[in-house]
């Protein structure tokens, strides 16, 4: 045999290696995608209930107790406030109380929107306002090579 018959033969027999295995390989199309808009009709929040605690003072603001309501010792209680001057406050009870304070806060929206008179809905990051961009796409479904 000669040299450039044995290439034809390596080459037809590679050609025939990749014809055979371009058999196998399934071609898949990419998307055919177009953008338009559809109309909002109905935007509702969702909301997140976050529950916090904080220890607050609350204090119980009261008359001071006096012993007896006699003369002496109101008089006594009187002198006692001059010299000292001080005037008199109401006795304070303080204490530690818990509270619970809730808060809501939108973390997504329920929106209703029709495109070509097909109506849909979809929960969304943001409020889109009164039009809503979508993509349509279409691709053919093809099903596997045995299932014909």
């Amino acid at each position: 045999m000669s040299r450039p018959f044995l290439s034809a033969a390596v080459l037809s027999l590679a050609l025939c290696a990749g014809v055979a295995a371009a058999q196998e390989r399934t071609v898949i199309q990419a998307e055919n995608v177009r953008y338009a808009y559809a109309e909002v009709l109905r935007v509702e929040p969702v909301y997140q209930t976050l529950t916090a605690t904080r220890i607050e003072q609350r204090c119980d603001q009261s008359p001071r107790p006096q012993a007896d309501g006699s003369r002496l010792s109101r008089v006594v209680g009187a002198v006692k406030d001059a010299l000292a001057r001080e005037t008199p406050e109401p006795a304070e009870r303080c204490r530690a109380v818990p509270v619970e304070r809730e808060f809501r806060r939108p973390i997504a929206y329920d929106v209703d929107y029709v495109y070509k008179g097909s109506r849909y809905r979809s929960r969304l990051p943001e409020d889109p306002g009164n039009r809503l961009r979508i993509r349509i796409g279409v691709t053919p479904i093809v099903s596997p090579v045995g299932e014909r």
